[in-house]
């Protein structure tokens, strides 16, 4: 098993890196991936032809933030990008020139009056900040002050428009709380859940609140050294009920999305029970990780050298997804947030 990033490189022509989503959203063209044999080229509205009565499809609901703001400390110009909320009210954040920065620093967010001190300074450009506003309060100064922390890849010179406020969300978000969207969400429109409604697969949504690590590349050429960030995440006791009984009931359970997979795989015993869940979670999946979980996965096409390029690897096998990348690149798929979308099959090796 490979410890290199570089083994986990490829080259993507620029032009496939999408920067305005499909219209209708679940127009975007998907690309099966089975166990064995050939790919095939689907769209997102034939979702509900790929699976069975009784499946469970298990959705991220959390809702996206507007999580950029730019702070001063007196006279220097901060960049914040919030990242979570920590269990005791203040919020752990990335910040740009945060060298200028030290324990017991108070931040501006002009225009407003709201204010943050800085708890803890760490390595790598983290901080925890406590701000003065809470609750409504809260929302209501990053609803007017902050903007939305869309990936590097989408060229946005001015900013994030009114439209990628739109775009950059999904049909299933509730939670507000997470800096970047569930991608794979994005392709779900009302008629593909009426079509996965009639076609008997059951739904389920948790929450995993993205954080601004996502956007963060891999430091290190060894897969050994790197540490995920931490992410908020919440299966209810309801949710987990339900994703069992459906389990029990010889149904498969697919996951939307990377994030929704790794709460999964962090909230599921060694027998393939999934228990409620409410914390944090930094799990790391690459080749080698044996899956209790997830039986399918719809999710987008990753960036080259990411741990997301990692997770669908281990889960399809590291050589049928450079295939099915490979595949992708030829037929001219659209690649990252707001691109097209593949439909993966776990493969044996990664069975539990």
């Amino acid at each position: 098993m490979t410890d290199l990033v570089s083994d986990f490189d490829f080259d993507l022509p620029p032009a496939l890196i999408a920067d305005h989503p499909a219209r209708p959203r679940d127009s975007a063209r998907m690309l099966e991936v089975p166990v064995d044999g050939p790919f095939i080229d689907r769209h997102v509205r034939d979702l509900p032809g790929c699976l069975r009565a009784g499946d469970i499809l298990v959705a991220n609901d959390t809702a996206v933030i507007p999580a950029q703001l730019s702070a001063m400390r007196g006279a220097a110009r901060i960049g914040i990008t919030l990242d979570r909320i920590l269990p005791d009210g203040t919020w752990h954040a990335l910040a740009r020139n945060s060298r200028r920065l030290k324990p017991g620093d108070t931040l501006t967010f002009a225009p407003s009056h709201v204010t943050a001190k800085v708890m803890v300074c760490e390595d790598a450009g983290g901080v925890v900040l406590r701000f003065d506003v809470e609750g409504e309060a809260f929302d209501q100064f990053l609803h007017d002050t902050g903007h939305l922390a869309l990936p590097p890849y989408i060229a946005r010179p001015d900013g994030p428009t009114e439209e990628d406020r739109r775009d950059y969300s999904t049909i299933f978000a509730q939670h507000r709380g997470a800096v970047a969207a569930p991608t794979a969400g994005l392709h779900f429109t009302p008629a593909l859940l009426s079509g996965l409604e009639a076609a008997g697969v059951l739904r389920q949504t948790l929450t995993l609140h993205v954080g601004a690590g996502t956007f963060l590349p891999m430091r290190s050429e060894q897969i050994s050294e790197h540490r995920m960030h931490a992410e908020r995440g919440t299966i209810t006791p309801h949710a987990a009920q339900r994703i069992n009984a459906a389990r029990a009931a010889g149904g498969r359970i697919i996951a939307v999305g990377t994030t929704s997979l790794r709460l999964l795989e962090s909230a599921t015993d060694e027998d393939g029970v999934v228990h409620p869940f409410h914390g944090e979670t930094a799990i790391f999946i690459r080749p080698g990780y044996r899956f209790r979980a997830v039986d399918m996965l719809l999710t987008n096409f990753h960036l080259p050298r990411s741990t997301l390029f990692m997770l669908v690897s281990a889960f399809a096998g590291q050589a049928r997804m450079r295939a099915a990348y490979d595949h992708a690149i030829a037929a001219g798929y659209r690649f990252y947030s707001y691109g097209d979308a593949c439909l993966l099959h776990r493969h044996d090796g990664g069975a539990a």
